[in-house]
């Protein structure tokens, strides 16, 4: 994809403190290549539903242990190669219901790295690609686990500190529109999406500039099923939400052309689609570039005509939120 370069690390920010101009004229940034869009995959969401809290209903005390009890006995069941598959299934359905599930993983000798090998395992059915639903719900069901120990404060920074996320770069670097592949992607993404869904994500962000995923979010964002593209967008506005993403993004030419050249190839897509949570975000993605000044006025020169011109008035007739984002987005580009 024109324009896509994979980012630099903190560090690099650290050392050129000083924001330089873009290495090329302002005009160039209207420059934006035709993208192929890729037809929408539907798949299920890979994700557990929490059951409903139902107040002065609490289970009997001795319910309560023998629940518990099972859980520990599947935790211990992931140690053993010819039971894991079902403990695996089984976690992942109750991972909502038990809230401590997350430190038990961790704090279990030898789960973590059983879950690992999971992951790990499947790295030979990537290319070329020969992944079997079988064992893409497999993978999946040790991401979720995975995406439980991402969720938790607790656990949280000692699942970056290890480096984890960077096990799943090789899914989400896959481009298969199978739907193993998708659903693998998907799920990938949920547990990056469970990391910087937190609002102290400051660490995060910055762990997260310092691999390869904007370009990875950005080509999901590209050819990805509508699903995939939403928790991608996600991900990036999360990333231009803070103050350092956003500064990192907006830092060169090659970066801010990457991002935007994706966001207006998912508007003229939006056009045909009518995908309006996609469109949400795009919106809330090009309000938060246009709070950097070099990046809004390079957005008075290249934001998407479907934005200016009502195009989406209808499809946002209801969402006063995303509506009152856009005309803040245009009153930012309007002023001097």
């Amino acid at each position: 994809m024109a324009g896509l370069v994979s980012p630099k690390p903190v560090s690099y920010l650290q050392q050129h403190a000083q924001y330089n101009p873009y290495s090329r004229t302002m005009p160039a940034f209207s420059e934006t290549p035709p993208l192929t869009a890729a037809a929408a995959l539907a798949h299920p969401i890979p994700h557990q539903t929490p059951l409903p809290y139902v107040p002065n209903s609490a289970p009997p005390a001795t319910l309560l242990v023998h629940e518990e009890s099972k859980i520990h006995s599947l935790v211990i069941d992931l140690l053993d190669p010819n039971a894991r598959e079902g403990a695996l299934l089984e976690l992942s359905k109750k991972r909502e219901q038990y809230e401590d599930l997350a430190l038990v993983l961790w704090h279990s000798f030898g789960v973590m790295p059983a879950l690992l090998q999971e992951i790990v395992s499947v790295y030979p059915l990537l290319s070329p690609p020969n992944l079997t639903a079988h064992i893409s719900n497999r993978v999946c069901n040790a991401l979720a686990l995975l995406q439980c120990v991402a969720s938790h404060t607790e656990t949280r920074q000692l699942f970056l500190n290890a480096h984890i996320p960077l096990f799943l770069y090789p899914f989400l670097n896959t481009t298969s529109k199978t739907r193993p592949f998708e659903y693998l992607r998907l799920t990938s993404l949920g547990v990056i999406g469970a990391l910087v869904k937190q609002n102290d994500n400051n660490t995060v962000i910055h762990f997260l500039l310092s691999t390869e995923i904007i370009p990875l979010c950005l080509r999901i964002m590209e050819t990805g099923s509508e699903l995939s593209k939403t928790v991608a967008i996600f991900i990036v506005q999360k990333i231009l939400l803070d103050e350092t993403g956003l500064t990192y993004i907006c830092h060169t030419y090659e970066r801010f052309y990457a991002v935007g050249t994706v966001l207006s190839n998912m508007v003229n897509q939006l056009v045909e689609t009518q995908a309006v949570r996609l469109l949400k975000h795009v919106v809330r993605c090009y309000l938060r570039l246009s709070d950097n000044l070099r990046a809004r006025e390079a957005l008075r020169a290249c934001l998407p005509e479907p934005l200016r011109d009502q195009t989406f008035s209808n499809l946002l007739k209801g969402d006063m939120v995303t509506k009152r984002c856009l005309t803040t987005l245009l009153n930012n580009l309007n002023e001097p």
